[in-house]
């Protein structure tokens, strides 16, 4: 499992606070936190309310370079962020992320080859978000019919069904677990899949169910071939039932001490 780390996001107000006073230390701390738990890349969104995206991913980048040379999932729906994070960054990136939507794939399909990254795309598009798995299968289909059509590796591609809160889209769980395994045969190479994981447990009431719901659900969708997740690394249990999962799934060797032995990977 790809596992790229959260919370590096302008919606936590610690972080907000920190890029608004450029305090790098905080966002170190931070970087260095979610890798020492297991993240292979770090996500880096400015968050909604910054003020100046353009300035902020730039300098979000370039602190978190300076301690680690994991890859960086630059993530806005800025177009123009993205890029100044690009021309920033010395590690290897991900473009998080395009819609479906043609002006959207037009401008960061080129992008992430002209800057050899990796790319998102997350199956949604003007008309909204997908009510069932044919939708999700559609959009995924297009985006990757788009990829092919301009020369973008597949194989760099990652696919997001668009995981929703459970507590307003029970129904639609399993239709989003059963997109990631077609995800996987819309073509050959096949794109890969990932997940926001966090979105699953978003809005419900009891805090301590949030743990338990994030990883339930990611062990499900490691059964149903799920490649890579954005979520929280520092969530012990979660990357315990993750290491887990994949044990049992037989992608790991099994002995006595296998989470101690995973860590040390």
């Amino acid at each position: 499992m790809f596992i790229i780390g959260e919370l590096i996001n302008g919606m936590y107000p610690e972080i907000a606070l920190a890029i608004k006073e450029r305090d790098k230390k905080m966002i170190q701390k931070y970087a260095l936190q979610q890798i020492d738990c297991g993240a292979d890349a770090l996500d880096v969104n400015c968050g909604t309310a910054s003020a100046k995206p353009l300035l902020d991913m730039p300098w979000l980048v370039e602190t978190i370079q300076e301690v680690t040379n994991k890859p960086l999932s630059l993530d806005s729906s800025k177009p123009e962020a993205i890029k100044e994070g690009l021309k920033a960054a010395r590690n290897k990136t991900i473009i998080n992320s395009t819609t479906a939507d043609p002006e959207k794939l037009e401008i960061l399909v080129p992008l992430a080859k002209q800057y050899n990254s990796k790319l998102i795309g997350i199956t949604i598009s003007a008309k909204g978000i997908p009510q069932n798995k044919d939708q999700r299968v559609e959009l995924a289909a297009a985006i990757v019919a788009y990829c092919q059509e301009n020369g973008f590796p597949i194989g760099d591609l990652y696919l997001d069904p668009i995981v929703l809160p459970i507590n307003v889209a029970q129904g639609q769980m399993i239709d989003i677990l059963e997109s990631i395994r077609e995800f996987k045969i819309i073509s050959e190479p096949s794109p890969k899949t990932v997940i926001g994981l966090s979105n699953v447990s978003q809005g419900t009431r009891i805090h301590n169910t949030h743990s338990l719901i994030n990883r339930t659900f990611l062990t499900m969708a490691v059964a149903y071939g799920l490649d890579s997740a954005i979520l929280d690394p520092t969530d012990k249990e979660l990357m315990d039932s993750l290491i887990t999962a994949e044990l049992i799934l037989n992608k790991n060797i099994y002995c006595a001490s296998y989470l101690e032995a995973y860590r040390k990977k």
